[in-house]
């Protein structure tokens, strides 16, 4: 049986710079916010000032894009040690990164790269988790990414592989519907099969973010609304999965923050009608 998943938390939303001065002036309705962790590995100066005075008035999740779980060579234990000193700062609800690997001989190419889809990946992947996890003192949350390419060696589904990843590291999973998305349409898949293959006792996180429609291909930009088909995938997934705490993210073309919470508040409306619907069934049986 999978270890159990950590409290939910409720509705949040990434913190982005523009934002600060919104909740430094008043509370906000949101239940948490997650934060870039990359961007507050550094010395001192106002970043961690404002991470320190927005964190007294809101819990807060780490989320990281530089790990590079799939890297063959290991983890960077300097940048682990950063990890864990911003983690002691934050007392984040949990901390999460990317199933993908950032970079090749030491060179970092500031994208997340998937992987082949192997046994040989699947050790490197566990093995570093099982690194990751001993150096910060708690499980991980692991994101799925989007991708645009496929390998020919891969052996399994990408949503095998996460279930695999998942149980044989125990760790959790952060499932970014919209790249369920995104990539479904890319390479041809059932995103609701998808969602049925992953391992349903380790979804800790959700996200919910916009991408660019260019005829052939999406592209997980962060800089639109989220689109129709995510919210549908979105009520699939609460369905599947039930109650899990869910954010929206936006990383360009950042909206006022009224803008942002309304789509959070489409988020709570449809997790509600979702309860309601497993309400109903619960009192017909």
């Amino acid at each position: 049986m999978p270890a159990p998943t950590l409290p939910n938390p409720g509705f949040g939303l990434g913190l982005r710079t523009p934002h600060y001065a919104d909740f430094l002036a008043r509370p906000q309705p949101l239940d948490w916010l997650e934060i870039v962790s990359d961007n507050y590995l550094v010395p001192g100066g106002k970043p961690l000032q404002m991470l320190d005075r927005i964190r007294d008035r809101q819990p807060m999740v780490m989320h990281g894009v530089a790990m590079s779980l799939g890297a063959v060579g290991g983890l960077d234990t300097h940048y682990l040690r950063q990890l864990a000193a911003l983690a002691q700062r934050v007392q984040p609800l949990w901390i999460s990164d990317h199933l993908c690997f950032t970079g090749s001989q030491g060179r970092q190419l500031h994208d997340l790269l998937p992987l082949p889809y192997t046994e040989e990946s699947l050790r490197v992947v566990v093995h570093n988790i099982r690194c990751a996890q001993d150096a910060l003192g708690r499980r991980l949350v692991l994101e799925n990414v989007s991708s645009y390419i496929e390998y020919q060696a891969s052996s399994m589904h990408e949503a095998s592989f996460l279930r695999h990843v998942c149980e044989e590291a125990d760790c959790l999973l952060l499932l970014d519907v919209n790249n369920v998305h995104v990539s479904a349409f890319n390479h041809g898949f059932d995103a609701l099969a998808y969602l049925r293959a992953l391992p349903q006792g380790r979804v800790q996180q959700i996200h919910l973010a916009g991408h660019s429609h260019h005829g052939d291909h999406l592209v997980d930009t962060h800089d639109h609304p989220v689109a129709d088909g995510v919210w549908a995938l979105y009520r699939q997934a609460l369905r599947l999965f039930g109650p899990v705490a869910t954010m929206i993210e936006r990383d360009d073309h950042i909206p006022p923050l009224a803008e942002l919470l309304d789509e959070v508040d489409m988020a709570r409306r449809i997790a509600a009608e979702v309860a309601s619907e497993h309400s109903a069934v619960a009192v017909a049986a």
